[in-house]
C-alpha cells in the first residue's frame, strides 16, 4: 500500500507520542528505584539460654547440636539420689504428722463425747437442785452462756481483790516503821513450821513398841520447838501494839480471804465449762490444731521435695534447634551456668535502622523484601513488627543508604523463610515496598 503524502506528518507524529511516553515511563520508574528505602541488617532469632536452676552432676545430656526440640521435651538430667534420700525423710514426716493428727482426733472426739456427757448430767442436777432462798429464780434461769460468763467476770473481781489485799498488807507492814519486824516475822514463821514437825515426831514416837528412850528424845525435841515458838511469839508481839496487831491479823485474813475468794470462782468456773467449752475439750482442740498446722508443714515440705525434684531434669521451653551444647555427662553444673543455647528457627526477624528524614515512609505490618547474599536472585518476604519510639544514633556496625545519619530509628521485621534457608547472623539487605 502507498501511503499518501499527507498521511506521513500524522504517523510522524503518533510516532513521536508513544516513543515519549515510553520514556517517560521509564525515567519515573528509574527515578522511583532510586528513591526506594533501603537499609541492611543481620538474620535474628530468640535465643534461649539453658541452665539448670540446682546444683549437680550431669548424668544424661539427650540432645546434640543441630538437633531440633519441641516445648517440653528434656534436654538434660541431673542426679537425683540425694534429693530422693531428702524426700524420704520429707515423706516419713509427713506420715508421722498425719498419725499424729489422727491421734489427736480421736482424742479430741473422745474427751468431747464424755463433757457433753457432763454436760447433761449437771444440767439434770441444776433442774433437781433448789436455788438458794436468796434466789427468786431457780437454778436453770439464767443459761449456762450468761453464767460462765458472769462466773469469769467474778473470777477477774477476785484476782483484783488479791492484787488490792496484798498491797494493803504492804502498806500496813509499811506504817509499823520498824525492820526488825519482818525479821521477827520470818523467825515465827519458822518456829511455826519446826513445832508443827516436832509435834508429829513426837505423836509417832508415842506409838512405838519400844517407847522408853524413844519417848523422851522426842519428847526433848518437842519442848526444843515448843520453847523456840513461844520466844518467837513473844519477840513478834513486842514489836506491835494491840492496834498495830490488829491491823496486821486483819490485812492478813483480807489476803487470805481475797484468795480464798478467788480459788472458789475458779472451781464455779470449771464446774459451768462444761460441753464444747470445757477446758479439756478446748485443749484437745488445740492440740487438733496443732498436729494440723504440722502436718500442713510436713506437706509444705514434701511438696516442695517433689518441685525440686522435678527441676532435676531441664526441659525444652520452646520449639526450637539446638545451637550450642556445653555440657557432657559426669559434669558438675553450677546453678544458672549455660549448658545448651536454644534458639526458634521459625521466627526469624531482621533489625534494621531508617534515618530520621525517612521515618516516616515505615508502618506496622507493611512489607519488604529481603535478599541475602547467599541466595542471589531469592527474595524473601518481611513485614514490619515494631518500629522504635526513640530515635538513636546509628550503630557503628550498620550502613543505610544514606550514609551514616547523624539519628536513626531502629526498625525490626519478621522474615517468611518457609524452606529454612537463612541462618542466624546471616547478612541481608531490605527493600521496603
Amino acid at each position: 500500500m502507498i501511503l499518501k503524502r499527507s498521511h506521513i506528518p500524522a504517523i510522524i507524529v503518533i510516532l513521536l507520542l508513544v516513543v515519549f511516553s515510553v520514556y517517560f515511563i521509564v525515567a519515573q520508574t528509574a527515578g522511583a528505584d532510586e528513591t526506594a528505602l533501603t537499609a541492611s541488617g543481620v538474620i535474628e532469632a530468640v535465643q534461649v539460654n539453658i541452665a539448670p536452676e540446682l546444683a549437680g552432676k550431669a548424668i544424661e545430656v539427650l540432645v546434640d547440636e543441630g538437633q531440633p526440640v519441641s516445648k517440653g521435651d528434656p534436654l538434660l538430667r541431673l542426679d537425683p539420689s540425694l534429693l530422693t534420700a531428702q524426700r524420704a525423710v520429707a515423706s516419713a514426716g509427713a506420715d508421722s504428722a498425719k498419725a499424729a493428727l489422727a491421734a489427736a482426733q480421736t482424742k479430741y472426739d473422745q474427751t468431747l463425747e464424755a463433757a457433753l456427757a457432763a454436760q447433761a448430767a449437771q444440767r439434770a442436777k441444776d433442774w433437781q437442785t433448789s436455788a438458794p432462798s436468796e434466789f427468786d429464780q431457780p437454778n436453770w434461769y439464767i443459761e449456762q452462756e450468761g453464767q460462765i460468763a458472769a462466773a469469769q467476770a467474778e473470777l477477774e473481781a477476785a484476782q483484783s481483790a488479791i492484787d488490792d489485799a496484798n498491797a494493803n498488807l504492804e502498806k500496813v507492814i509499811a506504817d509499823l516503821k520498824n525492820s526488825d519486824y519482818l525479821k521477827a516475822e520470818k523467825d515465827l514463821a519458822d518456829a511455826r513450821a519446826a513445832f508443827v514437825i516436832a509435834e508429829q515426831v513426837r505423836d509417832q514416837a508415842s506409838n512405838a513398841s519400844d517407847s522408853g528412850g524413844l519417848n523422851e528424845a522426842a519428847q526433848d525435841y518437842y519442848d526444843d520447838a515448843l520453847t523456840a515458838l513461844e520466844d518467837a511469839e513473844e519477840a513478834y508481839n513486842d514489836l506491835m501494839t494491840g492496834d498495830e496487831a490488829e491491823d496486821i491479823e486483819y490485812a492478813r485474813g483480807q489476803v487470805f480471804v481475797a484468795q480464798q475468794r478467788y480459788d472458789a470462782a475458779y472451781a464455779r468456773l470449771l464446774s459451768l465449762q462444761t460441753g464444747a467449752d470445757s477446758p479439756a475439750v478446748i485443749a484437745a482442740a488445740k492440740e487438733v490444731d496443732k498436729a494440723k498446722s504440722a502436718l500442713a508443714q510436713a506437706e509444705a515440705n514434701l511438696a516442695w521435695m517433689d518441685a525440686q525434684s522435678a527441676k532435676l531434669e531441664v526441659k525444652a521451653p520452646m520449639d526450637g534447634i539446638i545451637l550450642t551444647r556445653n555440657v557432657e555427662p559426669g559434669e558438675f553444673i553450677q546453678p544458672g551456668a549455660t549448658t545448651l543455647t536454644l534458639a526458634n528457627l521459625n521466627e526469624l526477624t531482621i533489625t534494621v535502622y531508617i534515618p530520621e528524614d525517612r521515618y516516616g515512609e515505615i508502618s506496622l505490618g507493611q512489607t519488604a523484601e529481603v535478599t541475602a547474599d547467599s541466595f542471589p536472585g531469592e527474595i524473601f518476604t518481611a513485614t514490619v513488627v515494631q518500629i522504635a519510639d526513640k530515635a538513636e544514633f546509628t550503630p557503628r556496625n550498620v550502613q543505610t543508604v544514606e550514609g551514616r545519619s547523624s539519628t536513626v530509628f531502629a526498625v525490626k521485621l519478621k522474615v517468611e523463610d518457609p524452606q529454612g534457608k537463612l541462618k542466624i547472623g546471616m547478612p541481608a539487605d531490605v527493600v521496603f515496598e
